[in-house]
């Protein structure tokens, strides 16, 4: 059993809430499929549910994860996390949305609480990966998520969208993921202010896509698109596979696999050294993954 601490047991509830309104939300908008309930446990303490939905009109896949885990680290990795002991638990919601139309951006977002030994904190964050670039739609994801940034600290959301921009980094590529949004680990403060600031950037993150989808979901596209599309999901394995701390995580900590790996895309392609045409839609998108910039 997790240790009995209020902020994990609250947490845990609220996100349990929330991946069933998100699901639901999301059902209505894709209007085609439903999300599955995949509920499983893991050896050595606590477990989850997993919830899939395929095939959609609006979502090719989708995936919310709760988990809720407890037990023992392995010695090498407990050294690589803050705390002492070897003792933890972490509950955690991860939301990966991967459209069907490439005018719809793909979007993440991760809201955990980790407690080891005496040591606890909360990390997470969202972020934005589009195939083709409307500024506006950029523009209004990030204006969402500064809103609950502001209203927990003023000054925080520029720090967060820098650590955001160097964390979903491909170094291999000498590009981002994406475009960013907010990424926030271990921030130090008081639990009961940093719990609410976690919680609100949670409710907002629906607000922050979910227009966008609706708006760009009806687009017309080709083949064109959708191989630019299936390429780009593959930064999105490059990096999952090799950089995400997340996937590091729950596999060191013996997750299940299946909820772990639940965030790749379904279809990808890997052309050979592809360069996109100067001038271009693809082109003009890889030049602002290139080079981060203000979007609010």
């Amino acid at each position: 059993m997790p240790p009995e601490r209020p902020v994990l047991r609250e947490f845990a509830a609220f996100l349990e809430e929330l991946q069933a309104s998100i699901c639901e939300a999301l059902s209505r908008a894709d209007g085609a499929a439903q999300f599955g309930r995949d509920p499983w446990e893991r050896p050595g303490g606590g477990g989850g549910l997993t919830r899939v939905l395929e095939e959609g009109a609006l979502l090719e896949k989708a995936g919310v994860s709760f988990s809720l885990v407890s037990g023992r680290l392995s010695e090498s990795f407990a050294r690589r996390l803050p705390g002492e002991g070897q003792t933890f638990a972490a509950v955690g919601l991860s939301i990966v949305l991967h459209p069907k139309n490439p005018y719809v951006p793909t979007t993440h977002a991760n809201f955990r609480y980790i407690v080891k030994g005496e040591t606890a904190w909360f990390g997470g964050g969202a972020d934005l990966t589009p195939f083709y670039l409307f500024e506006e739609d950029v523009s209004h994801f990030h204006r969402t998520l500064k809103a609950a940034c502001d209203r927990y600290r003023p000054e925080s959301y520029a720090a967060f969208k820098e650590a955001c921009d160097r964390y979903f980094y491909l170094p291999h590529r000498q590009e981002g993921r994406g475009v960013g949004g907010i990424f926030f680990e271990n921030m130090g403060g008081d639990p009961a202010r940093e719990l609410a600031f976690v919680k609100d950037c949670a409710q907002g993150f629906l607000p922050a896509w979910l227009p966008i989808a609706e708006r760009r979901g009806g687009l017309p596209f080709g083949d064109r698109e959708r191989a630019w599309q299936e390429e780009r999901r593959g930064r999105y394995v490059e990096f999952n596979l090799l950089h995400d701390r997340g996937t590091v995580f729950g596999l060191e900590t013996g997750g299940r696999t299946e909820s772990i790996l639940m965030s790749l895309p379904p279809r990808v392609r890997f052309p050979y050294a592809h360069e996109s045409a100067a001038g271009s839609a693809e082109a003009q998108l890889v030049e602002v993954l290139r080079h981060p910039r203000s979007w609010v």
